[in-house]
């Protein structure tokens, strides 16, 4: 997938995987790594704008005798999700332009 457009997706793949339960960085790539591939190295500057944006907000537990920081998802990032959702009407007649498939409106 082009790079471009594979991070645009991966912002909301990652408020995705938060939308259900909090997280950590390794199980969160784990988990959106089923739909589009990410590494730990794409992840972290990924959450860091996510926290800027006040869509995660982040916690530290303990686990097995260290720190782990988890992630939760914030009302306006829970919001961001709708809105993608919403605008996915849009990305599939753009998609449907580009496979040649648009319909007659």
């Amino acid at each position: 997938m082009d790079a471009q457009l594979k991070k645009g997706f991966l912002e909301f793949c990652v408020l995705a995987a938060l939308k259900n339960e909090d997280s950590y960085g390794y199980q969160i790539v784990k988990d959106v790594s089923t739909c589009i591939e990410i590494s730990e190295s794409t992840l972290y500057p990924i959450l860091k704008r996510l926290e800027s944006s006040r869509m995660v907000t982040t916690y530290s537990v303990e686990h097995n005798s260290r720190l782990r920081k988890y992630y939760q998802i914030t009302p306006i990032g829970k919001e961001h999700i709708l809105k993608f959702i919403e605008d996915w009407g849009e990305i599939k007649k753009i998609y449907d332009f580009v496979k040649g498939e648009q319909g007659d409106e």
